[in-house]
């Protein structure tokens, strides 16, 4: 993983080109009660 541009954590996945975290670079963040 890599540093997302977004929320700033290292939960950027290169080869999906998706952050883990936030869902960046989609429009719509993540949201789930877990997190």
């Amino acid at each position: 993983h890599t540093l997302c541009r977004r929320c700033g954590r290292s939960s950027y996945h290169i080869q999906k080109s998706q952050c883990a975290q936030c869902g960046y670079p989609r429009k719509k963040m993540r949201s789930y009660n877990w997190s």
